[in-house]
């Protein structure tokens, strides 16, 4: 019987966007910050793919304060959304009515007693009937957790063109400050001046020269530190800049309550998901589907049919290659929960556990 494995090498370089996005998570999980003069006690948690509805990074890395992500730990792996957080923020010391607890959110209340009793489902508030009311008390405080977030987009190959569209994405990034910092990271060349540096960039972004094999990385350009405390500017819409084009650009002020509870609802999305998540969006249940590790630690998605790395929009149901395991697997040989995919998720899985101190 054919058995996936996790082996110890890689044939052959991933070569593409996808590939080289894994192997810059996994440089900064070991080495985040870049070129720093003395080590802190800042832990990093890094994620990928996230970001809001109108904007998406390629690479987040949260720095985080330790002890109170330890205290974040708590209230469980998976994320607070919105709701959730209203009412861990609020929650009283003693046993209060809700609605005299809390303030009022701007919707409805049936909601709040609907996330009230989510929060009390994960046993992260406690609750208990007065009569008709439901009163609620506070188990733990909510932790100021979150210092920093990077946010970082990955451009192995950053010609002219990709360079253009790239440059429109870090202005809005910059005009809008929800990150502390924005970074490029593009592959290594060796040359002694990086040709990331000649195309139009915004200049207070960053740009990281990664070597993915060696996981090695260089600073070609610091970036500035964007005001997040301060209102952003979302860029709506601009002139295409050409001569045939008069029109002024289109933008809206952002308020920093706002940009707050963003930038902490991206957290907790980053705290639930990590950078390993690339499992849940691809088909680990085909039998061609492996997980290969890079120096003796990453395991990198692999695909037998096709002999690469495989990205998570090509790991699919519709695949030409995709053979669902076997029932045996599940049954005989494979004493455990599922077949050797199930395996593979719950290793991913455990290792980005470890990347949570408290779990």
């Amino acid at each position: 019987m054919s058995v996936v494995t996790l082996s110890r090498t890689v044939q052959r370089d991933p070569g593409h966007e996808f590939g080289f996005e894994l192997r810059t998570c996994r440089w900064a999980e070991l080495a985040w910050p870049p070129a720093a003069a003395t080590s802190d006690d800042t832990v990093t948690v890094v994620a990928r793919q996230l970001g809001t509805k109108r904007r998406r990074w390629d690479t987040i890395v949260l720095e985080c304060d330790p002890d109170a992500l330890r205290r974040r730990a708590r209230f469980g792996p998976d994320r607070l959304d919105g709701d959730l957080l209203h009412i861990v923020h609020n929650a009283p010391d003693e046993w209060t009515y809700y609605r005299d607890a809390l303030p009022h959110p701007g919707y409805p209340w049936r909601y709040v007693r609907e996330a009230i009793h989510r929060a009390a489902d994960r046993g992260i508030i406690e609750t208990r009937k007065n009569g008709n009311r439901i009163e609620i008390r506070r188990k733990w405080a909510y932790p100021d957790w979150l210092e920093r977030i990077i946010a970082i987009e990955n451009k192995p190959d950053l010609d002219a063109s990709a360079a253009r569209a790239l440059g429109a994405q870090l202005e809005y990034d910059v005009a809008m400050g929800l990150a502390d910092e924005v970074w490029v990271a593009t592959r290594q060349t060796g040359n002694a001046v990086e040709p990331a540096l000649f195309e139009d960039l915004p200049v207070e972004a960053g740009i990281l020269t990664l070597e993915p094999d060696a996981l090695a990385a260089d600073v070609a350009w610091y970036p500035r530190s964007l005001a997040v405390d301060e209102p952003g500017t979302r860029i709506l819409e601009r002139p295409v800049g050409d001569g045939h084009d008069a029109s002024a650009a289109r933008f809206e002020f952002i308020d920093p309550e706002t940009k707050a509870d963003t930038r902490l609802a991206i957290a907790e999305r980053a705290y639930e998901r990590g950078w390993r998540s690339f499992v849940d969006t691809m088909r680990p249940d085909c039998r061609q589907f492996q997980l290969r590790a890079r120096d003796g630690q990453q395991a990198l998605p692999y695909c037998a049919a096709t002999d690469r790395c495989q990205t998570a929009a090509e790991c699919a149901g519709s695949c030409p290659h995709f053979e669902p395991e076997p029932p045996a697997w599940r049954t005989r040989d494979w004493p455990i929960e599922g077949g050797p995919g199930k395996r593979l998720q719950h290793l991913l899985d455990e290792r980005r556990r470890r990347r949570r101190p408290g779990l």
